[in-house]
């Protein structure tokens, strides 16, 4: 019934939005005579600074009421009309703008590019949400987010995916991070933003191919829970990492578990730690011999990671518009008509020569990037084998703190009371 009232409310939100899209212009476009057509507005118009400060207000208030549902109130019913209110407000009426997940290319571009002068708002959306999962978990991503919130209402009917897979999956958000991380600190493009499969329906205003991704998302989200939360989003990532240290964490049961089980297959996300009893206690010279050998593994995963990225740092700079316009410039058989690019580069007067060493200093940042960026996913990589090396033994089921979203549907399936605390 819930779903079936929230499409609804969906469905109104995207008419006022096609209404508004539609109608007379109050200051209609001006007519040129020589022919030039306007091109549409891909990105949305700055806001005046007066809502900028209004969503941050709104960030702070709705990430309270959604802690305060999730951790006091144990309420699934409440997250769930929070999320309805975030898609409604964080994305069409915001636009997808400003967002948490995109703030992390503003901040490392402004910590790579000291004349940029970032909003204290973009910070606040990257900061705000990390604070919160540092004592309370993720709690922005059960019904603040709305890119969690947009797929979260289309989780009918969803499947339960092997634990390997959803290790191997698993990485896909480090890579991504990583590149995103790259591309904004070398001033290339901010691809979060980019590739956002959700903000086109936002915005009302994306390619058939961007909706079409969205659409993918989804619909593959009826099955699979939250496929760009889980297996794609970077600033996830950081979320995940923080989430693990909170002090405060969404618990299945408010008492003791009472190995009921009924909780056992309630996660559509696989993040809930079954029990797992000890069978033979290991002998103490195997798990030295075991540490020792990741002791050796990791580090060498991580050169062999930098070597590797550090091969490649060529192709990751190909997307560069500057490494793109130096290889135009650099083919003396090119007889295609000059692009705009070439055009503008020659009106401009600066030498082919000063701009080939900008280009060879850009190339070179993404060799020292490329290191950086394979050794980071070979630590990643490792830590991943070491997790699947170690078993932790525990006696009841537990949110697994790193990949729990807080969205509370477990809180349903526990027979146990508040009072019986």
């Amino acid at each position: 019934m819930k779903k079936t009232v929230a499409y609804t409310v969906l469905i109104f939100i995207i008419s006022l939005q096609l209404y508004n899209s539609f109608a007379v212009q109050r200051f209609p476009k001006p007519e040129f005579e020589s022919g030039y057509i306007q091109p549409p507005t891909s990105t949305p118009d700055p806001r005046s600074e007066a809502f900028a400060i209004l969503d941050v207000v709104v960030l702070i208030a709705t990430l309270s009421v959604v802690t305060w549902m999730v951790l006091k109130k144990r309420n699934r019913n409440g997250v769930f009309w929070i999320s309805i209110f975030s898609i409604a407000y964080f994305g069409f009426f915001c636009e997808g703008c400003i967002c948490a997940v995109g703030s992390v290319q503003n901040v490392t571009y402004a910590l790579f590019n000291p004349v940029y002068s970032i909003p204290i708002t973009v910070i606040a959306f990257f900061a705000i949400p990390i604070i919160f999962t540092v004592f309370f978990g993720r709690t922005f991503c059960a019904g603040v987010c709305p890119l969690g919130a947009i797929q979260d209402i289309f989780v009918l009917r969803p499947v339960t995916l092997k634990s390997w897979l959803l290790k191997v999956l698993g990485l896909i958000p480090f890579i991504y991070l990583g590149l995103s991380i790259l591309y904004a600190a070398t001033s290339t493009d901010f691809i979060i933003c980019r590739y956002d499969p959700f903000v086109g329906f936002f915005r009302l205003n994306a390619s058939f191919t961007m909706f079409m991704l969205g659409g993918i998302f989804l619909l593959l989200g009826v099955f699979i829970a939250r496929p760009y939360c889980r297996f794609l989003c970077p600033y996830g990532v950081i979320l995940n990492l923080v989430s693990r240290v909170s002090k405060k964490h969404l618990t299945i049961t408010p008492a003791k578990c009472i190995q009921c089980k009924l909780c056992e297959n309630s996660c559509p996300f696989g993040a809930i730690d079954k029990p797992v009893q000890v069978k033979e206690k290991e002998e103490s010279h195997k798990a030295v011999r075991r540490i020792m050998l990741l002791t050796i593994i990791i580090p060498l995963l991580v050169l062999i990671g930098g070597y590797v990225g550090s091969r490649f740092h060529e192709n990751l700079a190909r997307v560069n518009h500057n490494v793109q316009l130096a290889q135009i410039l650099l083919n003396p058989n090119n007889t295609q008509p000059d692009s705009f690019e070439v055009t503008a580069f020659k009106s401009s007067g600066k030498s082919t020569e000063e701009f080939f060493k900008e280009t060879a200093l850009i190339v070179n940042k993404f060799y020292i990037g490329g290191w950086i960026l394979g050794g980071f996913l070979g630590l990643v990589f490792g830590l991943t084998l070491t997790s699947l090396s170690i078993f932790k033994y525990q006696e009841d089921y537990t949110p697994n703190k790193g990949t729990c979203l807080s969205c509370a549907r477990c809180i349903d399936f526990c027979p146990v009371k508040e009072d019986e605390r």
